[in-house]
């Protein structure tokens, strides 16, 4: 039997293993032999450690972009490729390939062979064109503004200063792909903490390894296993964070400029009435916008709005839905996650039941499968996909969002869509009327907006859907030069 890995604390790139440790199981195991032991950090070590964030930070700005770009680029196959270290070296080290990943992955995310390794691809793209990202970020500004903090933007002089000397990140258990989301601070200069989720202490360490791999200093990475009061800590120590997590936990931070709220993203799909008629051509969208990444992300559509048609879309939706089962979580055909925790499951769907006693709305995928939406296979919890018909936006699952494949469908007259949408990480609008994309263009509700028959769930890496994370980490200041000054 192979040697369980005791993951280590990383402090600034140190390994450090704490006699606080949690294990680590998988979720087709419940109780059986553990996938790792994970040591813990309290938020006193936190605390320590985030005194030495100046120094840290320096090491990291004095190597020029150009440098960091080329080595996030070489580190995009070092993650997807190689073998990199996993264990405490102090506990007798070991090694990780991108298969024994996947697999430790799948085992504790309940997410299957397919999805993980879609997701794998998905930060590894990042690291990949990391030039194009940041020039995206920065508004085609030259890169090395970040090395002198002054430059010109066209025939502007500017003058950036940082707003932190460390990003922290509390990111979730769900899916790895969020990880893409701190990457860029790195090439940015800017160092990293990381709180990884309870579950998935997997993809932080091995972008991290990667990265470290490829010539980043070690002291730019910090990985802090913790419990609730430690990611606090996270939070209030680092200058800049984002954090990642259900509307409970991200309500007390919302008005906190400091803090990157990633929340439930309610991103939604919607139809003008010049193309409506036409929505059979546009199913595949819908599919895709709901479905992908078994429904896990924030920008998966979990509402969609239509001026007429919506029986006939829900139940044409419900149809091709119903078709996702779940599978052998090696296989090649699986599209649906498991949860790790089967309390969840069965928490979301006495949420939805309890939802459909409500007058107003219809499970219409219930009916096609002939039985429940809770499933238990490969002695794994999931949720079927689901798609419910509203009346009307009040009713309580009309605006729900849930992690995995859940949408509800609701006619909207197209004069009340607008006001309708409420906030929303991303709206697909469906739509060739200048007037209804005009107004869309001007919502402050919408955070990523795209138009035409693209998924919700199709990302740009170079246009950023939820906050800009230069823009985040720096700040211009004003800056005048006097002419017979050089």
């Amino acid at each position: 039997m192979a040697e369980v890995p005791h993951i280590p604390v990383l402090r600034g790139g140190r390994e450090y293993v704490s006699l606080d440790t949690i294990e680590l199981f998988s979720h087709r195991e419940s109780g059986g032999t553990p996938v790792a032991t994970v040591s813990q950090a309290n938020a006193g070590i936190i605390r320590r450690d985030m005194k030495k964030a100046a120094r840290r930070a320096s090491l990291l700005r004095e190597r020029p972009v150009a440098e960091l770009v080329e080595a996030c680029q070489r580190a995009a196959s070092i993650f997807m490729e190689e073998e990199l270290p996993l264990g405490a070296a102090e506990t007798g080290g070991g090694s990780q390939g991108p298969a024994d990943y996947v697999e430790s992955l799948s085992a504790t995310s309940g997410l299957p062979h397919t999805l993980c390794r879609a997701n794998m691809l998905k930060v590894a793209s990042v690291m990949e064109n990391m030039p194009r990202i940041l020039k995206g970020l920065m508004r085609g500004m030259e890169l090395d503004v970040l090395d002198g903090g002054t430059g010109k933007h066209g025939d502007v002089p500017v003058w950036y200063t940082p707003n932190a000397d460390a990003l922290g990140a509390v990111l979730p258990s769900n899916s790895p792909g969020v990880h893409s989301l701190w990457v860029p601070a790195i090439a940015l200069k800017t160092p990293v903490v990381l709180k990884p989720g309870r579950e998935e202490p997997w993809t932080a360490l091995r972008i991290a390894r990667a990265l470290m791999a490829a010539g980043i200093p070690e002291e730019a990475f910090s990985l802090y296993p913790t419990d609730h009061e430690g990611g606090a800590t996270v939070l209030e120590s680092c200058g800049r964070s984002l954090l990642f997590g259900d509307a409970r936990t991200t309500a007390p931070y919302v008005n906190n400029a400091a803090i990157e709220v990633h929340g439930p993203g309610r991103s939604k799909v919607i139809f003008g009435a010049d193309e409506i008629a036409n929505w059979e051509e546009y199913l595949e969208v819908l599919v895709t916008s709901v479905a992908g990444n078994s429904g896990r992300s924030c920008i998966n559509a979990s509402t969609i709005l239509v001026p007429s048609h919506a029986d006939e879309i829900a139940a044409a939706l419900a149809e091709r839905l119903v078709e996702i089962e779940p599978a052998q979580h090696t296989g090649d055909d699986a599209r649906l996650a498991a949860f790790a925790n089967p309390a969840l499951a069965e928490m979301m769907d006495a949420g939805i039941t309890a939802g459909l006693e409500q007058a107003g709305a219809v499970d219409l995928t219930a009916g096609l499968r002939g039985g429940g939406r809770l499933r238990q296979f490969e002695g794994a919890s999931y949720l079927l996909p689901t798609v419910i018909r509203c009346e009307s936006l009040d009713h309580a699952l009309a605006r729900t969002e849930y992690m995995f494949p859940f949408t509800s469908v609701v006619e909207v007259p197209i004069d009340g869509m607008l006001e309708a949408l409420g906030e929303s990480l991303v709206v697909s609008a469906i739509t060739r009327d200048p007037e209804l994309v005009s107004q869309l263009g001007r919502s402050s509700q919408i955070h990523r907006l795209n138009i035409g028959p693209i998924p919700t769930t199709q990302v740009e890496w170079d246009q950023p859907h939820e906050g800009n994370l230069f823009e985040f980490l720096y700040t211009r200041r004003a800056l005048q030069r006097a002419s017979s000054w050089n």
